[in-house]
């Protein structure tokens, strides 16, 4: 007899998942600087201890931080007195050889002896203030006349073609060749000076300033434009931020022209209502046959260029790279 009674059926067991490995807590990474640190403890809701040494020690990292920035390096300060000390050393070296006359290359304790001499006199603190005071006055006004000349040449591009290649011959031209022209045109008073200073420092200025803006990215323009900025506005407010670096190095070769062009005319141009400057200082020690004159002249002209770098350009210079991220260790 057939059996009717259906199958069993077995029953069927859940599937095995297969184990997963446990999950590791994630490990969230404590903020990079001092600030962040700070500002994390701060805004939690949470006051545990845990909080309150990170926050404690993040405030130690931002003090750490500015005594860091506020440090002076004195390498800076240090090495180039020793460089001069090593100079002073082997002139003095030299000197004792007597290779020379002491008439002809005087030692350093003769020409700081001439130093004492003409301070007593007033004659050096006469010549330091008046070329001072004219090279600056004469590099200024340079400045004032040479940045819209710059900014003209490098809008228009058929005006740089045309004067471009003249501004660059009155670079390379050496300026104390304007000298006798200068002479016959305004006499031995301040103007030829100051022509000489101007026609040194212009057209490195102009140059400087175009390398600039040679330099800017073309999207700079593009967002001026989009912006509705007129022609002025783009040079004034998008065009001259933008190249102050290659302008920037264009003032401090203006400068380092408008000093040298300074002191050829003061050499050159004697007499009349034109004062007593350091050129002059150095044309008396030529005239007198006095070499510790000479070359006191020869080192305040130095020292007042190198002072000029150090106490203007230079700062000016690391301040725009650092806030442009230019420097080697600044922050943006």
């Amino acid at each position: 007899m057939p059996n009717n009674s259906s199958p069993v059926a077995e029953p069927v067991s859940p599937p095995v998942e297969p184990e997963s490995p446990p999950v590791e807590p994630v490990e969230t990474k404590d903020p990079t600087s001092a600030a962040e640190k700070v500002h994390a403890a701060l805004t939690r809701s949470s006051t545990g201890s845990a909080d309150l040494r990170e926050l404690e020690s993040g405030l130690d990292s931002l003090q750490s931080d500015a005594v860091r920035k506020a440090r002076v390096d004195w390498s800076r300060v240090l090495l180039p007195v020793a460089a001069v000390v090593v100079l002073i050393i082997i002139w003095q070296f030299y000197v004792s050889l007597g290779l020379k006359r002491r008439d002809q290359v005087p030692g350093p304790m003769d020409v700081l002896e001439q130093f004492g001499t003409l301070w007593a006199e007033g004659s050096l603190q006469e010549a330091v203030w008046t070329s001072l005071q004219r090279g600056l006055l004469g590099f200024l006004i340079s400045v004032a006349i040479a940045t819209p000349v710059g900014l003209l040449l490098a809008q228009v591009a058929p005006l740089r073609r045309a004067f471009g290649p003249l501004i660059s011959g009155l670079q390379v031209l050496p300026s104390v060749a304007w000298v006798p022209a200068a002479i016959i045109w305004f006499g031995l008073t301040d103007a030829t000076v100051y022509f000489v200073v101007f026609m040194g420092a212009i057209p490195s200025i102009i140059n400087g300033l175009i390398s600039g803006v040679d330099q800017i990215p073309p999207q700079y323009r593009s967002v001026g434009t989009v912006l509705g900025a007129s022609r002025l506005q783009m040079a004034v407010q998008i065009i001259l931020p933008a190249a102050l670096p290659g302008y920037l190095s264009g003032l401090k070769q203006g400068w380092a022209f408008s000093w040298r062009s300074l002191m050829a005319a003061e050499i050159i141009a004697v007499g009349g209502t034109i004062g007593f400057g350091l050129g002059s200082m150095l044309n008396q020690g030529r005239d007198l046959a006095d070499m510790t004159i000479v070359m006191s002249a020869i080192l305040l002209i130095l020292a007042v260029g190198i002072l000029i770098e150090l106490l203007v350009f230079a700062p000016i210079e690391k301040r725009l790279l650092q806030r442009r991220g230019l420097l080697a260790g600044s922050t943006r």
